[in-house]
């Protein structure tokens, strides 16, 4: 089993530093943020499998940064806090956190936590795995076997960088992808004229993929954060 990347979020260096340490010994690859603007940045840039989150962060609530990933993101979230009443954990919970520990907590107990997520994880991916390799939305269908595209029966002409968008895009059908994921998931790095160059396939796919693109069925515009494929009845 592959160990996830996580995304630790934590303003206390020595509470940080002993579950960075914790992960780096037990052969987890891991990221770390110090508030809750760069965890965002951190969480839309690298996409981690899980994160680790404080609340009482020195520039928003930790409730913000789950609302904030929630608008674009299912990945799972453990809150770690020292707020320990039940109105804390409900409030989390209730903004989309997946578990929560509470503060102090001992190392073990978070390793066993992370493993729970991880199986869970490693289950979903199994679930998608074993599901056909063909994408269905609508009129739409995508062989990712096959490396092509239909419309309504017809093939659609797209080019590599079209279709690789296309795929990227309906293996995440529902979510927000950010033009920073994207960029680094097409080409490897998201620099301003990649994103000057994602709008411009995302226009030339729009006018293969949409009856009409000024009223677009199946790939929605999220001005200044990135795009989301919609699912069609």
């Amino acid at each position: 089993m592959n160990k996830p990347l996580i995304l630790v979020v934590e303003d206390d260096p020595p509470v940080r530093n002993l579950i960075t340490t914790t992960l780096k010994t037990n052969d987890y690859r891991y990221l770390s943020a110090a508030n809750g603007e760069a965890a965002i940045m951190e969480a839309s840039s690298h996409n981690p499998d899980i994160v680790l989150l404080d609340l009482g962060l020195p520039d928003m609530d930790g409730v913000r940064v789950i609302q904030k990933i929630r608008s674009w993101s299912n990945l799972p979230i453990i809150v770690i806090s020292a707020r320990s009443e039940d109105t804390d954990k409900i409030e989390a919970l209730d903004a989309g956190a997946d578990d929560y520990l509470t503060k102090p907590f001992s190392v073990e107990e978070l390793l066993a936590r992370l493993r729970v997520t991880q199986r869970r994880l490693a289950f979903m991916t199994e679930q998608v795995t074993a599901a056909a390799s063909v994408f269905v939305n609508g009129k739409l269908r995508v062989d990712y076997a096959g490396g092509c595209a239909f419309l309504d029966g017809q093939e659609l002409h797209l080019t590599p960088i079209e279709f690789k968008l296309l795929c990227l895009l309906s293996k995440n059908v529902g979510k927000v992808l950010t033009h920073t994921f994207i960029t680094q998931n097409i080409w490897g790095r998201s620099w301003d004229n990649d994103v000057a160059s994602l709008r411009v396939f995302m226009a030339t796919l729009r006018k293969k993929l949409e009856a009409d693109p000024d009223a677009p069925q199946y790939i929605q515009t999220h001005i200044g954060v990135g795009y989301r494929m919609m699912k069609v009845e």
